[in-house]
């Protein structure tokens, strides 16, 4: 599995309030959810980003709230994986959860800035930044979890 886009990039602690503010919870209509993706940090986002872009943040990026709807909302919008320092463990859980592809990667996520293009692969772990032409490592995911995503979440692994 592979992804290539542009970058959206955001700082540390990026908590699920952020990702999806709490008072758009009472739907459960994905496309909805989406329009409200880290507005207010970036209120443009949802209409400026591309399926395949990729989203790139700090240190404990989804800590907060235990909301699946976060990863949901980022996913929805089109993002192809979000790349990050580290992440908030339940966030990482609902996102493996829900078929969203994160990465750990300290490097990366300090080198690369918004509005450039990388490219991943998921099975080596090689991240590219092609506008710099640079090139970083992070932990491949094992097969069960690249199955997982690849088949778009757990639920739909177990089927």
């Amino acid at each position: 599995m592979k992804a290539q886009g542009i970058v959206y990039k955001y700082g540390d602690n990026i908590d699920t309030d952020i990702i999806i503010p709490a008072r758009y919870l009472n739907t459960a209509d994905m496309k909805e959810l989406a329009a409200h993706c880290m507005e207010p940090v970036d209120e443009d986002f949802p209409k400026n980003v591309k399926p395949g872009d990729i989203m790139v943040g700090g240190f404990n990026f989804g800590c907060g709230s235990s909301r699946e709807h976060a990863p949901a909302a980022i996913k929805e919008c089109g993002v192809s994986v979000v790349i990050a320092k580290s992440f908030a463990r339940i966030f990482y859980r609902n996102a493996i959860n829900i078929g969203l592809a994160i990465m750990e990667c300290p490097e990366a996520a300090e080198a690369i800035e918004a509005g450039e293009e990388v490219a991943v692969d998921f099975e080596t772990g090689v991240i590219k930044n092609l506008t710099k032409n640079e090139e970083y490592k992070a932990m491949p995911f094992p097969e069960f979890i690249g199955e997982i995503i690849k088949k778009g979440g757990l639920l739909n692994s177990i089927k």
